[in-house]
């Protein structure tokens, strides 16, 4: 079965960062002053999550808030916070579907009824080999290239039904697609390509 977001998860009992994690950690903190190391709670928590297949147990914001010298609720409060966080496992392919505005006025129902059909599951939920995690979020900051899924660290965008499927089809296949415009557009240029200053002679030309 696929899971959903209110199943109970497992957690366990202890999490401790690895020698190399821990010297990054320590690296963080040190970048702020004496009392200001709660600073560094978006940092350690994002270390500790990576280090943990990608999503936050209790156990790991419990030693993120012993090294920062916070209360424990204080680190729940931003983990729970942002949707960077993750609080429950997620698949190896994480992905996060905007459904803003922009997106959504240039297709983005149609990416996640691609998304859906493809693996059979839901917002919410994973597929049975934890291959797959849908999510719903805000914007990605990348609206002129709508509709957009980030895939774990990846941006992939101007997508539509079929472009979706693809994606999902060549990640199934162990490949990981080149991120950015599946239509080759270049960065946020114009559908086409640039439409001004595009005469090599002006290249240099002082004014």
């Amino acid at each position: 079965m696929s899971e959903a977001n209110d199943a109970p998860v497992a957690q366990p009992a202890s999490f401790a960062f690895t020698p190399e994690n821990l010297a990054k950690a320590q690296a963080h903190i040190a970048k702020y002053p004496p009392g200001r190391q709660a600073s560094a709670v978006l940092a350690l928590l994002d270390l500790a999550q990576r280090q943990h297949d990608d999503w936050l147990p209790r156990a790991a914001m419990d030693v993120v808030a012993d090294m920062l010298h916070m209360p424990h609720i204080r680190v729940y409060e931003v983990a729970t916070f942002y949707s960077m966080f993750n609080l429950r496992p997620v698949g190896k392919h994480f992905f996060q579907i905007c459904t803003t505005t922009p997106c959504w006025l240039r297709g983005s129902d149609e990416v996640v009824k691609a998304c859906e059909k493809k693996l059979g599951v839901t917002i919410g939920e994973t597929t049975p080999d934890g291959l797959f995690t849908l999510a719903e979020v805000e914007c990605l900051g990348a609206c002129v290239n709508a509709p957009i899924i980030q895939v774990n660290d990846d941006f992939y965008e101007d997508l539509d039904g079929p472009a979706t499927e693809r994606l999902i089809d060549a990640l199934k296949r162990g490949e990981t697609p080149k991120p950015g415009s599946v239509i080759g557009r270049q960065t946020s240029a114009p559908v086409g390509g640039p439409q001004v200053l595009i005469d090599p002679s002006l290249a240099g030309v002082k004014r």
